[in-house]
């Protein structure tokens, strides 16, 4: 490919092909997608020399998960980090074969993957080994999650390493395609773990109501995902006068005991991630970003945003590993907030929303949901949710959920809620008819919901008076998608538009064996799935 860059990895990727010229969509420049494939070259010439190396350490895994998780769309855009961490890995890979990096006569088994390879390769090929190149690169951001609170497993890895080294070989669609599989149930593995991390961690979700208002006063902005640093900042706020406010995928967070229990946690600021630079200009408070998405800030509001974990952006101030945030605090005293309260509102002009309704929380009511099923009360569910984005075509999940009859019931999650979160669907036999099931990852929630359902009803998961209807952004999305292919979920509707690196045959796979479609109209949609 004879490109600046090229990248292809997220939903707004240009003219749904691929970003090729000085700069993203997302923003990153040409300089930094070379060097982020710089950096996944270096990855699959660490798994090549780890395979069946006896000094492979489980020390070698945090340094993988970073480096994935780094390359995830909207998280780095600083190209020094991203040099550190192509030079940690060398570092790494030279200690577990000291002597390639002298060698006379390299026989390359343990050099670094050259990526204009993959994206060279036949588009097949190019396919599959982008469904596991992504795959695995969002699966790192949920086991990174899970690894900040103490919870690991040795398995996930092995299979990093293991899908690495796949990338850099030259196999066949035979050999990729059980690889691709396999990272959907492992991916299933790591939602699993941040899900008992998370819980064990701050308690199971309960069902909340959070406000969109805003108290006059010093505050702050948490973005991201990372509830480990969310309760530190609570922690280090405490008694200093300053409230907390989460946005994007943090308000989730409400639902957790062990957040909510502080009063300074007071609501949730904004919507999803793409209209930041909208709601962030001129805001007169620090905003903190924890993990993605950040989009480049624009002068309004660039003195006043940080950074943390892999998130990182030239010239901004980033909180390092001791996670001293006096820097955030100081400057959200020093902007001193709004002069009185502010009264917002979500898209649709709600003023609060619900959260909360995690496996626990809807399973402890299963009673009810069955009777209401058994009696017709609930005709089906709908899961509705994922990434949000810019891209035009996103109302159709409003008018999805609008159109959804009366005896139907809207479970949630991930960003995409916030185009019709704030509606007020009413109840069926006292139970919501929207469900905030929480963060991208609770899709290990929805999962569990849906087993349940289907083991009470004595039938399979596609016999469930249920469909899903599924927004995509990144490559959170995209291993998420993969756990629910290799669990054998079919007739799943996606979009707005499908990946730019489903190739037409793996596209044409996907629908013969599981159904997979684009959506098309709320209208032609909703009158299919529920039967015509």
């Amino acid at each position: 490919m004879n490109h600046e860059m090229f990248c292809f990895q997220c939903e707004q990727t240009a003219g749904c092909t691929g970003c090729v010229g000085k700069a993203g969509v997302c923003g990153k420049t040409a300089g930094t997608a070379k060097l982020q494939d710089e950096l996944t070259g270096a990855l699959i010439g660490l798994a090549r020399a780890a395979d069946q190396n006896p000094d492979y350490t489980p020390s070698m895994d945090s340094l993988i998960l970073e480096s994935l998780f780094a390359a995830v769309t909207n998280v780095s855009f600083d190209d020094d980090r991203l040099r550190g961490l192509i030079s940690r890995v060398h570092d790494e890979k030279n200690r577990l074969v000291p002597d390639c990096q002298f060698c006379a006569s390299p026989c390359g088994h343990n050099a670094d993957y050259d990526m204009e390879q993959l994206w060279n390769a036949p588009e097949d090929i190019r396919s599959l080994k982008s469904l596991i190149l992504f795959g695995i690169r969002g699966m790192a951001a949920y086991a990174w999650h899970a690894m900040v609170l103490g919870y690991t497993d040795p398995e996930l890895g092995r299979f990093f390493c293991k899908a690495l080294f796949a990338l850099g070989e030259d196999w066949g669609m035979d050999e990729l395609l059980p690889i691709v599989m396999e990272t959907g149930r492992y991916n299933l593995a790591c939602m699993e773990l941040l899900d008992r991390a998370n819980t064990e961690t701050y308690g199971s979700p309960e069902p909340t109501a959070v406000s969109l208002a805003m108290e006059k006063g010093p505050f702050i902005v948490v973005t991201g995902h990372d509830l480990h640093d969310l309760k530190l900042l609570l922690k280090q706020t405490e008694g200093k006068g300053i409230h907390i406010y989460t946005h994007g995928e943090m308000l989730p967070a409400h639902a957790y005991p062990e957040l909510k229990k502080y009063s300074h946690l007071k609501g949730n600021f904004g919507t999803a991630w793409q209209n930041q630079q909208k709601e962030f200009d001129g805001l007169p408070a620090p905003v903190l970003f924890t993990t993605n998405c950040l989009m480049p800030p624009k002068p309004g509001y660039a003195d006043r945003v940080f950074t943390t974990n892999m998130v990182s952006f030239p010239e901004t101030p980033h909180i390092g590993p001791e996670k001293d945030f006096t820097p955030v605090i100081e400057k959200a005293l020093e902007l001193g907030g709004y002069g009185e309260n502010q009264d917002f509102s979500g898209i649709n002009g709600g003023k609060t929303v619900m959260t909360g309704f995690g496996h626990d929380a809807v399973l402890r009511v299963s009673d009810k949901v069955i009777d209401a099923v058994k009696s017709g009360a609930i005709r089906h569910f709908f899961l509705v949710g994922g990434c949000d984005g810019a891209r035009p075509g996103r109302n159709y999940f409003t008018e999805f959920v609008k159109q959804a009859p009366k005896d139907t019931v809207i479970l949630t999650l991930a960003c995409g809620k916030y185009r019709f979160n704030d509606l007020d669907l009413g109840t069926i036999g006292g139970l919501p008819r929207l469900m905030d099931i929480g963060q991208c990852n609770d899709a290990y929630s929805a999962i569990r919901i849906a087993q349940a359902l289907a083991d009470a009803f004595g039938c399979g998961v596609n016999e469930l008076p249920l469909s899903m209807v599924l927004s995509w952004y990144e490559q959170k999305a995209v291993c998420i998608l993969l756990t629910l292919l290799s669990l054998g979920i079919k007739n799943i509707r996606l979009g707005p538009t499908l990946p730019a690196f489903l190739s037409p045959n793996v596209l044409k796979l996907l629908a013969e064996t599981y159904g997979i479609a684009p959506v098309t109209t709320p209208e032609a949609d909703l009158k299919e799935l529920l039967g015509g």
